[in-house]
């Protein structure tokens, strides 16, 4: 099933959804278009779907990558290791949450 209000984000078009129906499409007064098809929202679903694995990852890659201060206190020290090891501790975040 589509996310019909994420698709008409997706094309630009302001409206209110009741229950994720294609009938309960509300237009938002200032919106001049008529409303998007079924097909036209289904044509977009494909890539908002892409869109919000991206974020997804982006999401939890955040709140497993180290603490930045770690890679700036080694920098300072000169410590090759600690540096290497937050590159390393990035890297591994990367691999366990690949983009889509």
């Amino acid at each position: 099933m589509i996310n019909i209000q994420a698709c008409l984000v997706k094309l630009g078009y302001s409206a209110v959804v009741q229950d994720n129906c294609y009938e309960g499409i509300k237009p938002h007064e200032l919106e001049t278009r008529p409303i998007p098809s079924l097909e036209e929202l289904e044509a977009v679903w494909p890539e908002v779907q892409a869109e919000i694995a991206l974020e997804e990852a982006k999401r939890k890659r955040a709140m497993d990558y180290p603490d930045f201060r770690d890679y700036l206190d080694g920098i300072v020290k000169g410590d090759q290791a600690q540096i290497q090891a937050y590159i390393d501790a990035c890297l591994a975040v990367k691999a366990k949450y690949p983009k889509p």
